[in-house]
């Protein structure tokens, strides 16, 4: 049976969203900052037949994520998907998401998919490194992250990323971790979508001029060592073989698919 949740369901979701923190980052993050029932957000979920919920969905905006712990009704999960004039985008482990694709009725426009590792215990983090130079950034530095991450072309060039630094920072939803040299930032390591049991790693990067020195996987390894030791897992997206393999020297192991699959909006009949 689907159906969707309320305040009443919480602790159900809790029990099956603990089961795997790192793959349900986003779900547990948005349940914890706006809950069951806002304009932009809903969540339904699948109950067997002892009443157990085993599965879920949440729309966030035009956003959906799923995650299920067990086989699952993806062909009512994706008639919810269908019946939204919003829908624009479906998200998740790939192991999840390919079930419903096949009763998705809109018109598919492009898929991206990242590889998703997650880092959960302090003994899997081999790498011998000096972390006693990484400092945690306060909202003061921000503005020299900022000019740090404009050294690297891959970071995209957005307007709204100090203010955004910011508000995690003072929100407790991130943090920030560098080295610097006369100054000068030259490596950090960030997290965002913090919640009770799990966070993202973001933002690795290294000077141009400082790189192959083992800067970065120093601010990763105390980012990683001060997250585990408060209880929460980490997780990150990839996709280039060679950050892969140094994320997994500093424990990091791959979990599936992360997949996005963008879809275009609805045509909305004519007013007459």
């Amino acid at each position: 049976m689907i159906r969707k949740l309320t305040d009443i369901d919480d602790p159900a979701c809790q029990r099956l969203l603990a089961e795997k923190p790192a793959e349900n980052l986003f779900i547990i993050g948005d349940i914890e900052n706006f809950g069951y029932d806002q304009d932009f957000q809903k969540l339904w979920g699948e109950f067997n037949d002892q009443q157990e919920l085993h599965a879920i969905l949440l729309k966030y905006h035009n956003n959906y994520i799923t995650y299920a712990s067990q086989p699952f009704n993806a062909k009512g999960f994706a008639e919810v998907v269908n019946k939204d004039p919003e829908f624009m985008q479906l998200s998740g482990l790939q192991s999840v998401t390919e079930q419903i694709l096949p009763y998705i009725e809109h018109t598919p426009k492009k898929t991206r998919s990242l590889f998703y590792a997650k880092c959960d215990h302090k003994e899997k983090l081999e790498l011998n490194l000096n972390t006693s130079n990484v400092q945690l950034a306060a909202v003061e530095d921000v503005p020299r992250i900022i000019e740090l991450q404009d050294q690297i072309p891959e970071f995209e060039q957005d307007n709204s990323r100090e203010s955004s630094m910011i508000k995690g920072i003072e929100g407790r939803s991130s943090r920030i971790y560098y080295i610097e040299e006369s100054e000068q930032m030259i490596s950090s390591a960030s997290t965002t979508a913090e919640n009770t049991m799990s966070a993202m790693v973001v933002g690795v990067c290294t000077h141009p001029d400082f790189k192959r020195r083992g800067y970065a996987s120093a601010c990763m390894k105390k980012l990683c060592e001060d997250l585990l030791d408060e209880g929460k897992m980490l997780c990150l997206f990839y996709d280039n073989p060679e950050a892969g393999s140094i994320y997994k020297r500093l424990g990091f192991e791959d979990i599936g698919k992360w997949m996005m699959h963008i879809f275009e909006p609805v045509e909305q009949p004519a007013s007459l």
